[in-house]
């Protein structure tokens, strides 16, 4: 029930580490040392003819210098928020490659000190070693850098004998060490090879150097923690950052124990502009593709993507691309020249737990220009697909079977060739002009191919097809169609085994071209085995009623055509124009009875998913988050809106879901409760060893919470007494998300920018303090983790003439004392309820005061179940 992962959004530059150049390292000594060496001027600039590949394979497997062992004590590296202290011991640097020296390995006695700026962070951090503050005594520690610690290391080394028993001991360790930064170090030193002949006469018209990017990476080996990383890095978005690798089960997972941004702190005002400007996440921004590709079930995809991109940030040599691993590249073109590149870099222990896939490195011939216009074009080809089941195929690789710089708004123009007797649906418009002129990219057309080509009708940040020998189901939303795509069987990893189901026939569906046509009657026979096909009908009627739903209240529906086809697993993800959507949704409500799994689990599989993917065509696609601590709310809000066309339709199952979800935060591990995970600004590093499934229930189950807390405050609010109505009828939550797309469309947006939006028609009760700002609601609930329970105390009961005073206290428990509820109070009467208002509950304590229906004797909290909170 996913859109995309946060894991694939950012590829151009590696989640790493690094210090603030200008700022300068601060070396603390409490004795003078014997300068061994002076800076090396042993440094030379790389050989004529230097290759990428080289520099990359130099810098994956370098070792260390036994002829630089030296020893050192009582320094202080301090990297912003990083503090890094060799006390006392041995350090041996890397050897020299193509006139750096890039790492050290160090044995002795050290301590690293890692203070987060925030509570979030903290508790974070705290959830994984144990304290709010990383104060670790170490070992060993293999530092890895690309700035001028060497020489800033200088004056503090002494020489020291058995240098080549030392190297002896630890050599291989490092090497092993050094696969992990090399790609994120060729971002930094390739931009000192040789500039292609090709293009030195323009070479001048490049943009200047100017300050370079910084990182320090330390692998440390603490006493009580194990090998950790620790580091900071000028191009990553937040650059500071410490986690942990570590296996669960069988399960490899990347803990993040915290990572952050710099503040932008007086001391920080060194930084350069031209330095600042690196710290981004996309070198270059694609502005279109155009892509050619053949299949040959059940596996082969053969390709030439062609892409053009204009370039964010000048002097950069390398540009990265996400490709899957089973596709391999054969050529690279940067405005029709052949350019080095490398393809399938060995991602090792951090890295590959941070990424899934593997990486294109791309050499420009030449430093990029700021605002420069490329085309560029690879040819590739593997095995991306994979078999489920008999015409039932697999696209693993669903966003990055092309060159992927981002999930970033882009136009696509997609071409497929496919043998005869298999139906293929993709993303965008489908058209029965095929591209006459476009290069077969290293592959012939076969006489009998199928051709289908494919053109997004406006920007979309993600492309992506499916193949499979399908039977289509057709539905209508006004003027919207609705297919359903499906194949009479299900995976082989499902259980076969089913009672046989009987639907009643119903007209055939009139299929596209290459659509393999429904059996008499537009159903298969029945079967003793499950089979999507049968049920595809009912699939294409509720994404149609979902459209007919949202449209209503969001905006129209973006496009002319909504296609589902089924993708095997229990995963679903909803891109522009096209739904994969898991066999299960599929299903009969009798067939999911006999698979594994809670009742309330196949509730949410047959009423939610199809609509929750449905919902993503505006939430994620039309307006997107803007990162990794924004992707909660696309994906909140998609599943809120699919549970408020549930409510429409059947309150009672919607109340059996909403319970789940605060069920599922209050279930325990071995120690703790799940909602201790984190906050829902976390994001992906909700999904770690502590919690698998922190990520499900927290952005899902809590977020979805939120919006509904939102949507009832504001109905609340403007239900109460001298709120003038509102003429058009539609609540104001509603109100507010068809302005956030009619604001927002194609563009990515933060949690801020969200929470802007519902700022603006704020009413006055709820405005904390007399602020038009929902900042009380961010930060308790929003980038809190706790779920209050509540109770009344001291209510006491007043008679007047026409109506009752109530007054009492609101007891706020089981929250941090500085959270912020808006708590809504009922009088209860004669089986009835009416609202009184709402109540700031601030702290433990928080005492209210109310005019109450005559005769009021009881007053009730939050009785329609508004609020996360405990029921006790």
């Amino acid at each position: 029930m996913t859109k995309v992962t946060e894991l694939a959004r950012r590829m151009a530059v590696l989640v790493g580490v690094l210090m603030i150049a200008c700022l300068g390292p601060n070396l603390a000594t409490t004795q003078a040392m014997v300068t061994p060496e002076a800076a090396p001027s042993e440094q030379k600039a790389p050989a004529p003819g230097a290759s990428a590949e080289e520099l990359y394979l130099k810098l994956k497997s370098v070792g260390l210098d036994a002829a630089k062992v030296y020893r050192i004590r009582d320094v202080t590296l301090d990297r912003a928020a990083v503090h890094l202290t060799l006390d006392d011991g041995t350090i041996a640097f890397t050897e020299n490659v193509a006139g750096h020296i890039s790492g050290a390995f160090f044995e002795g006695e050290g301590e690293v000190l890692l203070s987060p700026p925030d509570r979030t962070e903290r508790a974070s951090m705290a959830l994984f070693t144990g304290g709010a503050i990383l104060e670790e005594s170490f070992t060993t520690v293999y530092l890895r850098f690309n700035d001028d610690t060497y020489a800033e290391l200088q004056p503090y080394l002494n020489t020291v004998e058995g240098g080549a028993d030392f190297v002896l001991r630890w050599n291989e360790l490092s090497r092993t060490f050094a696969e992990s930064d090399a790609l994120r170090l060729l971002l930094t030193y390739s931009r000192d090879l040789p500039v292609s002949r090709l293009t030195e006469k323009t070479a001048a018209a490049s943009d200047s150097e100017g300050p370079r990017d910084q990182m320090l990476h330390a692998q440390v080996q603490g006493k009580k923690l194990g090998l950790f990383d620790v580091g900071f890095d000028s191009e990553a978005a937040e650059q500071v950052w410490a986690g942990q690798s570590r296996t669960r089960e069988g399960v490899d997972y990347y803990d993040f124990w915290a990572s952050f941004s710099v503040p932008d702190a007086a001391a920080h005002k060194k930084m350069s502009d031209s330095l600042a400007r690196h710290a981004s996440f996309e070198a270059v921004r694609v502005i279109d593709y155009k892509i050619r590709a053949r299949i040959t079930p059940p596996t082969l995809l053969e390709a030439e993507a062609r892409m053009h991109v204009k370039v964010q940030h000048g002097g950069q040599r390398t540009l990265l691309f996400e490709l899957s691993r089973s596709l391999q590249v054969s050529a690279v073109e940067a405005d029709g020249v052949p350019v080095e590149f490398i393809h399938n870099p060995s991602l090792e222990g951090t890295e590959r737990a941070r990424r899934g896939n593997d990486l294109v490195a791309v050499i420009l011939p030449q430093p990029a220009r700021t605002g420069q216009a490329i085309e560029l074009h690879f040819t590739y080809a593997g095995d991306v697909l994979s078999k489920a089941g008999a015409g039932l195929l697999y696209v693993g690789a669903r966003g990055t079977w092309y060159p992927n710089a981002g999930f970033v708004m882009a136009n696509f123009d997609l071409q497929f060739e496919y043998p005869p007797g298999w139906t293929l649906v993709a993303t965008g418009k489908y058209t029965d002009q095929t591209d006459a002129t476009a290069e077969a990219g290293g592959f012939e057309k076969r006489a009998d191919d199928r051709v289908s080509r494919w053109i997004s009708e406006r920007p979309v940040p993600v492309a992506g097809f499916n193949l499979g020998k399908y039977q289509r189901a057709v539905a209508q939303a006004g003027n919207v169609r609705v297919e359903a795509y499906a194949t009479s069987v299900v995976e082989e990893s499902l259980p076969r085994k089913q009672a046989q189901v009987v639907l009643p026939d119903r007209a055939p569906a009139i299929a596209p071209p290459g659509a393999a046509q429904a059996s008499p009657g537009g159903l298969p026979a029945p079967s003793a085995v499950p089979s999507p096909a049968r049920n595809a009908q009912s699939v294409a009627d509720a994404a149609a009623d979902a459209i007919d739903f949202f449209s209503r209240h969001f905006g129209p529906y973006p496009s002319d055509t909504l296609r589902l086809t089924q993708m095997p697993g229990k995963e679903s993800q909803g891109w522009p124009g096209l739904i994969y959507l898991s066999s299960l949704s599929f299903l009969t409500r009798e067939e999911l009875a006999r698979l594994p799994g809670t009742d309330v689990d196949k509730l949410i599989v047959r009423k939610l998913v199809t609509a929750h993917e449905t919902a993503h065509q505006w939430w994620g696609q039309l307006v997107d988050s803007a990162g990794y601590r924004d992707q909660w709310w696309v994906e909140a809000l998609a599943n809120y809106s699919a549970l408020m066309l549930l409510q429409t339709k059947d309150p009672a199952q919607f109340h059996v879901i909403m319970e789940k979800y605060r069920d599922d935060l209050l279930q325990k591990n071995k120690t703790r409760l799940l909602l201790e995970d984190g906050p829902v600004t976390l994001g992906t590093r909700l999904s770690n060893s502590e919690f698998p499934s922190g990520y499900m229930a927290i952005s899902y189950g809590r977020g979805t919470w939120l919006f509904h807390m939102l949507r009832y405050m504001l109905l609340d609010a403007e239900k109460k007494p001298g709120v003038a109505p509102v003429q058009s009828g539609e609540e104001p939550f509603l109100r507010m998300l068809h302005k956030l797309r009619d604001r927002y469309e194609g563009k990515s947006i933060t949690t801020q920018e969200l929470m802007a939006v519902f700022e603006e028609e704020l009413p006055a009760s709820l405005r904390f303090e007399g602020q038009k700002s929902l900042d009380w609601f961010y930060q308790g609930w929003i980038d809190g983790t706790a779920i209050p329970s509540y109770e009344l105390r001291q209510v006491k009961f007043t008679d007047q003439a026409g109506s009752t005073v109530v007054s009492g206290v609101v007891l706020q428990k089981d929250a941090p004392s500085d959270m912020v509820t808006a708590v809504p109070l009922y009088a209860a009467s004669a089986g009835r309820v009416t609202l009184l208002g709402q109540v700031f509950a601030d702290g433990p304590e928080t005492p209210f005061h109310f005019s109450a229906p005559s005769g009021t004797r009881k007053v009730v909290v939050d009785p329609h179940e508004t609020l996360l909170r405990r029921v006790r």
